[in-house]
């Protein structure tokens, strides 16, 4: 097809080169596919090198301890990607005797992966004709057909995917996936694209029809949930803290300070009447002084964080274990990352 065939040239001419480009190992490119999930390709790159260097082969992330996993990921956001890559690491390990599942339906079996990146992982891998759709395949049809089907709904989801099932190249559908995606990312922009000089220019309907801006359609996104974090950031005379392990949400199983989450902003006076502060320093004397930087919101896809750190003095307790010296050694959320990075503790 015209289609087809315009976007693999295009992409022959003008791919960026990738490091996970240059292999079909499905272990390397399952990889680069769960980190750049909701990533930027020039910050997924960094920690696509440290999980091939620190865990060259599957066995090596299998074997690793979860910290461990979690750590190196630190920063990334969307921790349960790594969690669920740790899990599925195992589970080859352990269940498929480190055989990488070689096909659409086996791949979609492994937690963490979806229709995406079991469509990906297959066609570059295995060379089976899966159509991938992501953000960039989404934007390139809705332009270049004028489809104005919301591509977050039911009918978006399954429309786009027929399409795109029905424009794979069948010869080499692992080169067309990354054609179409790589044309979205580079050429067919979210914001002025240059379609000047885009290859499909004489027969975009989006162009024709000067919709290019209002392709591809989204509903509306859902109300953002506004939470307020009150980190209690102890420091004992012997420099030990207290760090606690987060038993569910986005950071599961990552560490932070003692947590006061309130619906609404606090004052110090409020702070110290809720009764988590009262179980931690109940007959305690204690000084509390406002961590005075700003912290700007942790904004995520339906939340904002608003975070205040509030430092603890007080007396040794053998509650408070942790050294203020191995605090950098366990995996932490961004936000109290930045905060421990410019946070004098000595």
């Amino acid at each position: 097809m015209k289609f087809s065939n315009h976007l693999v040239d295009w992409y022959l001419h003008n791919k960026r080169s990738l490091p996970w480009r240059t292999t079909k190992n499905p272990y390397h490119i399952w990889l680069s596919e769960i980190i750049l999930q909701q990533t930027r390709i020039d910050q997924g790159m960094a920690y696509y090198f440290k999980f091939t260097t620190q865990f060259p082969s599957i066995f090596d992330l299998a074997t690793a301890s979860e910290e461990t996993v979690l750590k190196l990921w630190q920063g990334l956001g969307y921790y349960s990607r790594a969690r669920n890559l740790h899990f599925s690491a195992k589970y080859i390990v352990n269940d498929l005797n480190g055989v990488f599942p070689s096909n659409y339906k086996d791949l979609l079996k492994l937690k963490g992966v979806g229709d995406y990146t079991a469509s990906a992982i297959a066609s570059i891998c295995f060379n089976e004709p899966t159509a991938v759709v992501d953000g960039n395949v989404y934007r390139v049809l809705a332009r270049y057909f004028g489809i104005d089907t919301p591509i977050n709904t039911t009918k978006g989801i399954k429309e786009f995917k027929l399409l795109a099932q029905e424009l794979i190249n069948t010869e080499i559908p692992g080169t067309y996936n990354q054609a179409i995606m790589e044309f979205g990312a580079i050429q067919c922009k979210p914001q002025n694209p240059d379609c000047n000089k885009c290859p499909l220019n004489t027969s975009c309907i989006a162009l024709s029809k000067n919709t290019i801006k209002l392709l591809p359609v989204k509903e509306k996104k859902l109300k953002i949930r506004k939470r307020y974090f009150n980190y209690l950031v102890i420091q004992t005379e012997n420099n030990h803290t207290q760090l606690v392990k987060r038993e569910k949400g986005i950071w599961m199983n990552m560490y932070q300070f003692p947590l006061i989450e309130t619906n609404t902003p606090i004052n110090q006076q409020e702070l110290i009447e809720h009764k988590i502060f009262n179980n931690l320093f109940k007959h305690t004397n204690v000084s509390i002084k406002l961590h005075t930087k700003i912290v700007k919101p942790h904004k995520l896809s339906h939340q904002h964080i608003f975070t205040k750190f509030w430092i603890i003095k007080t007396p040794n307790s053998l509650n408070f274990r942790h050294s203020w010296s191995d605090i950098k050694k366990y995996p932490v959320p961004v936000l109290i990352d930045n905060f421990l990075n410019e946070f004098n503790y000595n």
